[in-house]
């Protein structure tokens, strides 16, 4: 069970069940506290039982009384196995390059600390709240680019927030200042945690920097995707072209789910349009459009059926326990594969791909729009006197270049293995690598589609006195409300990036007003 969500509070609460990706967002991104319920204390309490049982034996046990990787066949004395949990985590923070956003680490934070709470990983429950503690006072470790190789899990950027838990390294308080661990901890009123056998090797061993970032995408590209069809459903008008290939019988003859959403979404976008209509009767010459425009459906869609199958795949992972060695239901502590990153590492790359072609499609019907020869009577590049302005000539420029970019970036990283420890772990994930790649394409498909709106807006302009359909007709006028209409050219830049926080906060799907799927 989970103990959920307290909207009312802003508490997500950790039981032994998984936390959902709402609960993840909701964290990472909202700032919400956590709080560990009983039924996880207890299950900690019980796992530490069994962890300190075999920190007596006299038989070695991988994580308790020995070293780690391609050092696990030396046997560690008790009195130096605390020295071996602090070496551990100490040696593993070797991260390296730029800091990674607050979001992913608190996202991975919250994942370790579910695992934690499943009573798998042997820690004690002492430890698991002092973890917790540092989400609650926002505490943010400082994580770096690299380090993870994504087996066994996300090493080094886990170590970097288990260095914090002990009092070394440094972090973001509250307010997002840079401070030494030391000081921001003293500041809280939070006391170093000194570190039991097995503990370091439980904080460190887990997907949960990949999988965050897995959850974070996918609650971003769902709502990237129904921006891109508002977008198509703006450019289709602007392009005169016809919304009769929607329609809901011939999505029925292939009955994939996203597609049939998507193209629900554009009769809905397109509903009640002049400007579709005046151009609908039998006197129209255009026997069909081309297909970045007519296969809007079938390309959005594909990318939402892509987007089901790594939420399938994010769902499982969330109600995994990932740990090596782990606590066995039975009670033994076994070794175990499960750390691996590949199941998570390949839906990483998978989501690169859509999100790639996505943009490339928004691309295509922006081009279109400029191009006086396929415009449908539009002025060359949308300018306001062609020759004397440029208009939106390289507005398009930067939705090449980024997509061009998309390209290189839904080259899987899953596939480029590299050995590591000796050859111990000689078959890694790559997992960590995929998902920061993927953050880079949703921020490039962002602004890609935030270029084609701006362009959509001031050809759905140059229409007039024929009016859009109500729903992008109500998304024109909101990017009117931040963005002037057609004109002598202007600094475009920043009219792109006000379309973008568009985009971003929901204000562009909120102004559709789209009903439910």
């Amino acid at each position: 069970m989970t103990a959920g969500c307290d909207l009312d509070t802003g508490t997500v609460g950790i039981g032994t069940g998984p936390v959902t990706p709402q609960e993840v967002v909701a964290v990472a991104r909202g700032g919400a506290a956590v709080r560990l319920g009983d039924d996880a204390l207890a299950a900690i309490a019980r796992g530490r039982a069994v962890v300190d049982r075999l920190a007596v034996a006299d038989d070695p046990y991988y994580g308790v009384s020995t070293g780690f990787g391609a050092l696990a066949t030396r046997h560690i004395p008790a009195d130096r196995r605390t020295a071996l949990q602090l070496g551990l985590v100490r040696s593993h923070a070797a991260g390296s390059g730029a800091e990674v956003e607050r979001e992913v680490v608190r996202a991975l934070m919250l994942l370790r600390l579910s695992t934690l709470a499943t009573g798998h990983t042997g820690v004690r429950p002492g430890t698991a709240q002092a973890y917790a503690a540092l989400l609650n006072h926002g505490i943010t470790p400082v994580v770096h680019e690299f380090g993870s190789l994504g087996c066994s899990g996300d090493l080094a950027p886990l170590a970097h927030c288990a260095l914090a838990l002990i009092g070394e390294g440094r972090v973001r308080d509250a307010a997002g200042r840079l401070r030494d661990t030391a000081s921001a901890l003293a500041e809280a009123g939070l006391a170093p945690v000194t570190l039991a056998e097995k503990e370091g090797l439980a904080l460190i061993n887990g997907t949960d920097g990949m999988l965050g970032m897995l959850v974070l995408a996918g609650h971003d590209l769902d709502g990237l995707l129904q921006v891109a069809d508002v977008a198509a459903a703006m450019s289709l008008e602007a392009l005169l072209g016809t919304d009769r290939v929607f329609a809901e019988d011939l999505a029925a003859m292939r009955p994939h789910p996203g597609q049939t959403r998507s193209a629900a979404a554009l009769r809905a976008l397109l509903d009640g349009s002049e400007i579709v209509a005046s151009h609908r009767g039998p006197d129209c010459t255009r026997v069909q459009d081309a297909y970045s425009l007519r296969c809007a459906p079938q390309v959005h869609g594909a990318a939402r059926d892509t987007l089901d199958h790594t939420a399938l795949v994010a769902g499982r992972e969330l109600a995994a326990a990932i740990d090596n060695p782990v606590v066995a239901p039975d009670g033994r502590v076994a070794s175990n594969g499960n750390f691996h990153g590949a199941p998570v590492g390949y839906a990483l790359d998978f989501l690169a791909v859509p999100v790639a072609d996505v943009a490339s499609m928004s691309e295509r019907r922006t081009d279109r729009m400029l191009d006086a020869a396929r415009s449908a009577g539009l002025p060359p590049f949308l300018a306001d006197d062609p020759g004397v302005d440029s208009g939106h000539m390289i507005a398009q420029y930067t939705q090449a270049g980024i997509v061009a970019e998309l390209k290189r970036l839904a080259v899987p990283a899953s596939v480029d293995s590299i050995p590591s420890s000796a050859m111990q772990e000689d078959h890694v994930s790559m997992g960590w690598s995929a998902g920061r790649k993927l953050r880079r394409a949703l921020d490039g498909l962002a602004r890609v589609l935030a270029v084609e709106l701006v362009t959509a807006a001031r050809a759905l302009d140059l229409r007039a006195p024929l009016s859009p359909a109500p729903r992008t007709g109500a998304v024109r006028d909101l990017v009117r409300d931040h963005v002037p209409g057609p004109g002598p050219d202007r600094h475009l830049a920043p009219e792109i990036e006000a379309v973008l926080e568009l985009v971003r906060s929901g204000a562009v799907t909120a102004a559709a007003d789209l009903p439910p799927a």
